[in-house]
């Protein structure tokens, strides 16, 4: 399948695994796919958020917080706080058991061992491939960066959660792409 991605869509999986490693997290996950791509300037899909007015930053800082929270979105958190669940109290209270990021997850000792090869979550092996048939289902013959940001805001995952929330759905990202002329290939 990576025969068909251009070269900005492997840069976006090549920083996915970049920013794995630097989480220290044992797999390469949606929020990580989701910040390679955010890296990224002077692409179809960098133009799409830039279109859409994406503040990168501050999705970069909901990826955080959700990582920080154990991966409960701003959503998520919103909806138990209706049932009296404040998760920010939660948080507070084990990292002052446990310390700071007990929640975030990742590898221990991980930061310290470089890994050969990194393993993609399921989610993130479906985002791929729902790339792959976004391609093929708008009869195009490479997978772009924008095919990655279509299946990321194709799935109600932490990426898609965090760039809606900041304007980025997958219809406006569509409405985008729609309005770029022909010649999208990355």
């Amino acid at each position: 399948m990576f025969e068909k991605f251009t070269a900005a869509a492997r840069a976006v999986v090549r920083g996915a695994v970049e920013h794995a490693d630097r989480a220290g997290s044992p797999t390469v996950g949606e929020p990580e796919l989701l910040l390679a791509l955010l890296d990224r300037r002077g692409t179809p899909a960098a133009a799409v958020l830039d279109g859409l007015r994406v503040p990168r930053t501050a999705v970069a800082d909901t990826l955080a917080a959700d990582r920080r929270r154990g991966g409960i979105s701003t959503a998520d958190a919103a909806a138990l706080a209706g049932l009296g669940i404040d998760v920010d109290e939660v948080v507070a209270r084990v990292e002052d058991v446990h310390g700071t990021g007990a929640l975030a997850g990742g590898w221990p000792g991980a930061r310290r061992r470089r890994w050969a090869r990194r393993r993609f979550s399921p989610d993130a092996q479906a985002v791929l491939e729902r790339a792959l048939r976004i391609a093929v289902g708008r009869a195009e013959r490479h997978i772009g960066d924008e095919h990655l940001l279509l299946a990321l805001t194709a799935r109600s995952g932490p990426a898609g959660a965090a760039l809606a929330e900041h304007g980025a759905t997958h219809d406006a990202v569509v409405q985008v792409l729609a309005e770029r002329p022909a010649g999208r290939a990355s």
